[in-house]
């Protein structure tokens, strides 16, 4: 079914609407992709299915006995824009089967989310995303990328609910700081801006950085950006296109799992983030950025 749907920002932007179903897939769950806090833009309905906007797409997903129903509209094919975004080729349970032969502690989180997969978010987005996570929860940062995107993204009406996309760079390009301090962005306020104007003048290439393969060169650059701390430029290494499973973020959350499980340090601020990474490559190697998530998810929801 073809729908013109209006873009107050563009013009109409010609679509259908789609569906896809994804069968009996191993390593999928829901609740475990969308609340491990990898994402923002993600949201569960009363009849708990889950709606979200990535890219130029709108979609629900709604679990159907072990089968998993997509519909909404996407620019590209639905099929192609699922199995990119959701990590479909990645052998999950592979991964899943090394790990929890390390210990009994990391069977066990990977048990309680053996249905974790990591998404392959946009990289522009992911690392406003993630400036906008500084010091802040989870609803109010849902809430400042909302806003930020009705304000300046694109519009697109799906079941007579209106979506709107993630701002690109150009489409910030004239918002001032000020503009963000009335979207309730706080003290990110003028990190946001320059980070924008660093990309929109040539400082930071995003393109070149999603083709270098030096994972050490890309955090140097991440942290290059205004706002972009150690623990930010480590989420967008593991949850943007980058997809570098070898990276650690540390929050208080994995702090506090790594040292009752592996330091044992009887004052938990005390463990330094050095010791923890050393600790983490030691024994998760270069899977140790999924085992961060399955212990982050076990630790904070269990």
């Amino acid at each position: 079914m073809e729908k013109d749907l209006n873009n107050r920002k563009g013009g109409k932007m010609k679509t259908t609407e789609q569906k896809y179903v994804l069968k009996n897939p191993k390593s999928f769950n829901l609740e475990h992709i969308f609340e491990c806090g990898q994402c923002f833009r993600w949201n569960k309905e009363k009849d708990k299915s889950y709606t979200g906007i990535f890219k130029e797409n709108v979609l629900n997903v709604k679990q159907e006995g072990e089968d998993f129903v997509f519909r909404g509209i996407c620019k590209g094919d639905i099929k192609e824009e699922i199995e990119e975004y959701f990590d479909l080729s990645r052998n999950y349970e592979e991964m899943k089967s090394k790990l929890e032969k390390i210990d009994e502690s990391m069977a066990i989180s990977i048990k309680y989310g053996e249905g974790i997969r990591l998404l392959n978010q946009e990289l522009w987005e992911t690392i406003i995303s993630f400036i906008i996570s500084a010091n802040n929860n989870i609803p109010r940062i849902k809430g400042i990328i909302e806003r930020l995107s009705a304000k300046y993204g694109k519009e697109i009406i799906y079941n007579g609910k209106i979506y709107y996309t993630f701002p690109t760079p150009e489409q910030l390009k004239n918002a001032s700081v000020e503009d963000y301090r009335k979207l309730g962005l706080g003290f990110r306020d003028v990190r946001l801006y320059e980070t924008v104007h660093m990309v929109l003048d040539g400082k930071v290439n995003l393109e070149k950085m999603q083709k270098e393969k030096d994972t050490l060169k890309i955090r140097e650059e991440l942290l290059s950006l205004s706002g972009v701390g150690p623990k930010v430029a480590d989420c967008i290494l593991l949850f943007s296109t980058l997809k570098r499973l070898e990276v650690f973020p540390i929050d208080v959350w994995v702090r506090r799992v790594m040292n009752e499980l592996y330091i044992k340090n009887p004052d938990e601020n005390k463990v330094n983030k050095k010791e923890i990474k050393r600790v983490a490559n030691e024994k998760f190697g270069t899977l140790a950025g999924i085992a961060q998530q399955y212990l982050f998810y076990w630790k904070r929801e269990a």
